[in-house]
């Protein structure tokens, strides 16, 4: 058996390291050998977790089952790790000292199938690679990471198109796993507005945001979904105060409404993600005469982030707002008269890009007007992600990429990302994929002349106002 230990002293709280360490699906930002890993049981992190890591050891790739046999918040945490080659026993505990958080790691390695034979030969390589995790530990708890920047090999990959629209995929999620800095940020005491949460992209970000502390205020169309929502996210996170809002957003009365209840509840905002939305292939009006594309994509968001700006605007730390787009809007150009669809050349598809095209453009506008007011604005795509929307609303897309798409967990990971990480609000007015600002035009045709942009916002409020008077 090789015994490795090793120590670390941090300036973090005591109940932040513990809850992220004890969360071992951070293992893989850390730990150089661990390529991925996943939580495999259900519920929050607690005795009897487990956790599936795969590791690169040289040349082979092994997988390694945890479980959490020992968890004593905030002091320590044994986990117990079993492979084909060998099993590994890693106690970690924790002591405050002074304003420091000192971190204790000893793993115990017995090794299978006669390699331990091995063991002199083996016990300097590992006790290398301790060291190193080690250290990168210490950097994930440090939290100082550098603004983020778009990596040559995308930048290359985006000029080339095609190369760039495959990193849409889940080959893409992956690829950039490797580049990816640490987050070990929590939100303790934020508040966070998520519109669309009740399933797919919006449902994985209520679970991870409400596990990062946040305090969140979710909102879904439906009533009757209120309940299941609210038990998934207590049986998943243990949170029980979680709070919702209903709201049909596609309809601007309801989007005042809601506006109006959060403005009286006079909580300021820290986090705002607008991320419902539907393409819906039939054209259809809503009761207020707007079509339901253009309502419920970009008239809403829209509506809503002017509405909730009082709750947005001069806090201590700058507020951020998150737009969720899509990769379809590459193949749209800004055109403000053709944001309406109207049959017979209505098209679903391209109504739902055009929409988004013209949330990334706001996203562009709003952060340069509300700098001063100290909010950051960044639009976000999250890839070809297999979503409940896309199952729907596309079945013949989702058969033939059925293979190479993402899970929602990996569509929602930037969204997530820019929600926590201290690195997310050093850029403003940014298009995201996979944690990187990327270029929001694949192809030049697409970009929208300066006059398009001037008038955007004005052709929206005029849309809206029209509603109102319906």
């Amino acid at each position: 058996m090789i015994t490795l230990h090793e120590e670390i002293a941090v300036q973090r709280s005591i109940k932040d390291c513990f809850r992220y360490v004890s969360d071992f699906r951070t293992v893989a930002e850390w730990d150089a050998t661990a390529l991925t890993s996943k939580k495999s049981t259900p519920g929050p992190i607690g005795l009897g977790t487990h956790f599936t890591v795969h590791c690169s050891v040289g040349p082979t790739k092994v997988r390694l089952e945890y479980e959490i046999v020992e968890y004593c918040p905030w002091a320590s945490i044994v986990l117990v790790g079993k492979s084909r080659f060998f099993d590994v026993r890693d106690v970690i505990t924790f002591t405050e000292r002074g304003s420091q958080t000192h971190v204790s790691y000893t793993a115990e390695i017995q090794y299978h199938l006669g390699i331990g034979s091995f063991e002199n030969q083996l016990e300097s390589g590992m006790r290398d690679m301790g060291r190193k995790s080690l250290e990168g530990l210490k950097s994930a708890l440090d939290n100082s990471p550098s603004p983020p920047k778009i990596s040559d090999c995308t930048a290359r990959a985006d000029r080339w198109v095609a190369p760039g629209v495959a990193m849409f995929s889940k080959w893409g999620f992956r690829r950039s796993l490797a580049q990816r800095k640490p987050d070990s940020t929590f939100l303790d005491g934020r508040h966070v507005v998520l519109t669309g949460a009740n399933s797919g992209l919006g449902l994985a970000t209520s679970i991870a945001l409400a596990e990062a502390g946040a305090n969140l205020t979710l909102v879904i169309r439906n009533p009757a979904k209120q309940e299941e929502l609210l038990q998934t996210l207590e049986s998943e996170t243990g949170r029980s105060d979680i709070t919702i809002e209903i709201a049909d957003l596609s309809l601007m009365a309801d989007v005042s409404a809601l506006s109006d209840r959060l403005l009286a509840r006079g909580a300021p905002i820290d986090v705002l993600i607008n991320n419902a939305g539907a393409l819906f292939n039939d054209y259809a009006l809503t009761r207020e005469g707007l079509e339901q594309s253009f309502a419920l994509l970009l008239a809403s968001p829209s509506l809503l982030t002017h509405k909730l700006r009082p709750l947005l605007t001069n806090h201590s730390t700058p507020s951020r707002v998150i737009n969720v787009v899509s990769g379809g809007m590459y193949t749209e150009k800004l055109v403000c008269d053709r944001l309406i669809m109207t049959p017979p050349s209505y098209h679903g598809a391209k109504a739902y890009a055009r929409a988004k095209r013209a949330l990334t453009v706001l996203s562009e506008l709003w952060a340069e007007q509300w700098r001063e007011d100290g909010i950051i604005v960044n639009a976000m795509h999250p890839g070809w992600a297999d979503t409940p929307g896309v199952a729907s609303a596309l079945p013949t897309f989702r058969s033939i990429t059925r293979r190479i798409l993402r899970t929602s967990d990996e569509g929602a990971d930037t969204i997530i990302w820019l929600a926590k990480a201290k690195e997310a609000g050093d850029l403003s007015g940014q298009l995201f994929l996979d944690r990187e600002p990327r270029t929001p035009y694949l192809l030049s045709k697409t970009q929208e002349p300066a006059a398009q942009r001037a008038q955007l916002e004005a052709f929206i409020d005029a849309q809206i106002e029209g509603a109102a008077a319906h």
